[in-house]
């Protein structure tokens, strides 16, 4: 586990060690999949940071401003660059919360380390050299989706990348695994192994019921499995929760099978922490 906590804004911490050994308070990712127009993401992050108030989580804001590996051409991809930061800087300034969005290409990186508090490199592109040394040169945080494709002892070398480029401060997440065609496993053993590299461990609960172009010219996925998947995760131990949220998934304009209603966010969270416990009494009693 990352020996001290990944910070972001003035008040949300992730992974580092807490007194006595144990590890900081759980921390959730959480937005829309992609920035659907300005007062809607405005809608979702203000519910969201109430949300945090309400049950004192450190929450970052994920939305993305553009969706450059959809399924087909001509599905939405978000309002582009310059929009989208302008966007995400405005939640960031309304809401108080952190917030953090996909870089996709090298020349992307500068203009969005400067609108947001961490860059998130998507899987498919976690062994794109370039992207990551970028990004570990933008000086801030880097989460880094552990690829559909890779075994998770191969994300110290997508590691070692952004941290030999100038980042301290890592996040690896995991997403699933291909398992055939239009098909996503988590195998939780992986937490365990991505645990033994210096960075911050999160899981990533909708992207991992996702069935890849499973629809056709779209992806679907199984959103039923998202609480028990959780509730895993959450008992083998991680430092953040990452879930992609929607006041009305079947509208969503991307990853809408998977995304998880906002109104049972607060349920769900609820048996995020009660794994969390299990979890944390556990290493405790072991170590």
């Amino acid at each position: 586990m990352l020996a001290r906590a990944v910070k972001l804004g003035s008040r949300v911490s992730i992974g580092g060690r807490a007194p006595l050994g144990g590890r900081t308070q759980l921390a959730l990712i959480a937005g829309p999949c992609v920035i659907e127009g300005e007062s809607f993401t405005l809608r979702v992050a203000e519910r969201l940071a109430a949300f945090a108030r309400r049950n004192r989580v450190p929450l970052v804001f994920k939305a993305s401003f553009d969706k450059a590996n959809r399924t087909s051409g001509s599905s939405f991809r978000g309002p582009g660059l310059g929009e989208g930061l302008r966007i995400l800087a405005r939640v960031r300034r309304e809401t108080g919360l952190p917030v953090t969005t996909d870089v996709h290409e090298t020349r992307q990186v500068p203009a969005v380390a400067e609108a947001v508090d961490l860059l998130q490199i998507p899987a498919f592109l976690a062994r794109q050299t370039d992207l990551l040394a970028a990004a570990g040169r933008a000086g801030r945080p880097v989460n880094l989706k552990k690829a559909q494709f890779m075994a998770p002892e191969d994300m110290a070398h997508a590691v070692a990348k952004v941290r030999a480029a100038g980042a301290r401060d890592v996040l690896v997440t995991e997403r699933g695994t291909s398992f055939g065609y239009h098909n996503l496993v988590v195998d939780m053993r992986s937490l365990e192994k991505l645990r033994r590299l210096p960075a911050a461990v999160v899981f990533d609960a909708t992207h991992s019921v996702q069935r890849p172009a499973g629809l056709g010219t779209a992806s679907g996925g199984d959103r039923e499995f998202v609480p028990a998947l959780v509730r895993a995760a959450c008992a083998v131990g991680v430092d953040a929760l990452f879930l992609e949220v929607h006041p009305e998934p079947a509208r969503a304009k991307s990853d809408g099978a998977n995304a998880w209603p906002l109104r049972d966010l607060e349920a769900l969270w609820d048996q995020a922490l009660a794994a969390d416990r299990i979890s944390r009494t556990g290493r405790r009693k072991g170590s």
